[in-house]
Formats: C-alpha cells, structure tokens, sequence
C-alpha cells in the first residue's frame, strides 16, 4: 500500500486517530481519575448501561473484562427503555458520545423516572442538560471523534468510575501495560509495508470476501461484535460472527449447502491463551471442517499478560485490518452516509 491510497480516500485521518490511540486511552484513564462521582456503593445491587453504537461497545467490553471479577449483574441496554428490574437499586450509566442519541435519552428519562443511581458519559450535548436538570454526576468527554473511534472514551472512564465507587479493585498495573502495548504496536501497524504489519496482510487477505469472525464466549464475546462492527462502519462490508460453544450447536450445520457463497466467506478465530481448554479443541476441529468450504481460514491470538492488554490487543488489531480493508476498497473508512440518512428520517417522524 503506498501513502497516495491513504491520501487519496482517508480524508477524515481516521489513521491518525489509530496512530493515537494509546494516547486517547491515557487521557481517558486521566479523565476517570479526575471525575467526581459521589454515588452510594452499598445500594448498588446491579449495573446497567444504556446506549448505542460506539457509545455502548465500551461498555460491552468492560462487562466481559469484568465477568469474572465483579459480584453484580452488569447488563448492557440498548432500548429506549429499560430492563423492568431497574430501581433505586440500580445503577444506570448513560452513555452517549454524542450526548443526542434518541433512545439513550428516552432511557435516561426512564432511569430518573425510577429513582436509579445515574452516572452520565457523555461529551454533551442533551445528555448533559439531564444531567444538570437531574443532578446527575456526567464525566465530559472531548469531542469530535466518531464515536467508535472513541472506545478509549467509553470504556476507561467507566472503568475508572468503577473503582472510585468501590465496587471493583485497582487496574492500574494492567492499564499501564496496556498503553505500553497499544504504543507499541501503533509503529508497527502504521507501516505501510504488509510483509511488516499483520494487519495489513489480514485486510489484503479479506479483499473482496465475507468475513466471519468467531470467538470464545467468556471474555471475547464482545471483542467479536467490535471487529464486526468496526468492518461492517469503517470497511463498508457485512460481516458476520457467533461464539463459541453455542456456534457448535447450531449455526455449524450452516456450513454445507451455500457452497458457492461459502467459498467467497473467510474466517477468523480469535484466540486467546485462556479460552477454556474444550473450546481450544472445538476450534481446532472447526478449522478442518471449515477449510474444506471457506475461502480462507485465519487465526488471530491476543498478545500481552493480563486479560485486559490481551484484550486491547485484539481489539487494536482488527480497528487497523478494518481501516485498511476500506482503502483496499477504495472506501473513505470515517463517513457512516447511511446512518446519517436513517437519523434524518427518524427525525422527521
């Protein structure tokens, strides 16, 4: 790939936003740190997020980080009102990057409405008006991100929050590592030579294929719906995904007739060193059933020692392989047109 492809489709610089990212996520943990959130721990007997898109994915990937680490039901909500157990023992985090977001707004009216604890993550707009009408403490993000370009925004504040609150332990060991990695591997996968960036490779290697990403369901499961997202917004392809082992019971047997539009579908497993030994195995006999149909087979594993690098490092890699397949598409990776015409009618409603 040669730095005129960049130019020449990549008018927002979303590259850069990648490049940065360690450095968002820096700021992000700062941010959290300096928040004040005067919230009551002991009444607190699950936790709820409430948003959308790029708002909510953070959220998603904080709740598998946390599934084996936090004693509360953490539930990631993505309606216009919410589950019917919220009450005053609840607490409800909205988020909204852009602070406009019609059903997380309708959610938090729901919140008030039901006397729940509400934190608010927000860069603000009428999310941040609730918040002072309400009283409800909001953590100010910066604006002018898209906001899946923003994962450093809504996940590490809340984080953040979390332990302030005192409802999980301190992260900063595994935060540290994590910026150390992220900086790291921004050299490497900034490098426009693909013999040097695997992620590079990967987005050459999805030219003009369908991809299915499959995955472990404990810690990874929302690691799947970001690559997916992040392809199906950046790349402008559908891509599609399940987890593993519930794939096993079902979705498997898929893989027979479509023979023609399989052989146009390549997939990714995204591995990680702790995935339960018995789904390690199950994907290393999905890989035998599955090269006789796919067009390509690909393996993905997570780097770094704790849960949360390991975790950032798959969710880096595919952010890059989903930019780079929109150059290789010669695609704009930043523009969501679509999105934008579907607001605009629902306003009109």
């Amino acid at each position: 790939m040669k730095d005129r492809s960049i130019q020449l489709y990549d008018k927002s610089n979303m590259r850069q936003l990648l490049i940065d990212f360690h450095k968002q996520v820096t700021e992000a943990v700062s941010i959290g740190a300096k928040a004040k959130i005067n919230l009551k721990k002991s009444s607190i007997k699950n936790i709820v997020v409430t948003g959308l898109g790029g708002s909510a994915i953070g959220s998603d990937i904080l709740r598998s980080y946390l599934a084996s680490d936090l004693n509360l039901p953490f539930v990631v909500n993505r309606h216009y009102f919410l589950p019917d157990f919220v009450d005053k023992n609840s607490l409800v985090v909205v988020s909204s990057y852009s602070g406009n977001t019609e059903e997380t707004i309708a959610a938090h009216q729901d919140a008030q409405k039901r006397g729940a604890q509400v934190l608010c993550i927000s860069s603000g707009g009428e999310t941040e008006k609730l918040a002072k009408k309400y009283n409800h403490p909001i953590i100010k993000i910066p604006k002018g991100y898209p906001p899946r370009a923003a994962l450093g925004f809504s996940f590490f504040p809340l984080l953040m929050a979390l332990v302030k609150i005192g409802l999980i332990k301190n992260r900063d060991k595994e935060i540290k590592e994590t910026i150390s990695f992220l900086k790291k591997k921004s050299l490497q996968y900034q490098n426009l030579d693909a013999e040097k960036n695997p992620t590079l490779l990967l987005a050459s290697e999805l030219f003009k294929k369908i991809p299915i990403i499959y995955s472990s369901a404990d810690r990874f499961d929302s690691v799947n719906i970001r690559w997916r997202g992040q392809l199906c917004e950046n790349s402008k392809v559908l891509a599609f995904g399940h987890t593993l082992p519930e794939m096993n019971h079902n979705e498997l047997v898929g893989w027979k007739v479509l023979k023609r539009q399989m052989s146009e579908m390549a997939v990714i497993f995204l591995r990680d060193k702790a995935d339960h030994k018995r789904v390690q195995i199950r994907m290393n006999i999905m890989q035998d059933i599955m090269n006789e149909y796919a067009g390509n087979v690909l393996n993905i594993s997570s780097a770094g020692n704790s849960p949360l690098t390991r975790i950032f490092s798959l969710i880096y890699f595919g952010d890059w392989v989903s930019y780079y397949l929109a150059i290789i598409n010669g695609i704009d990776p930043t523009p969501v047109t679509i999105i934008d015409y579907l607001k605009n009618e629902l306003a009109k409603v």
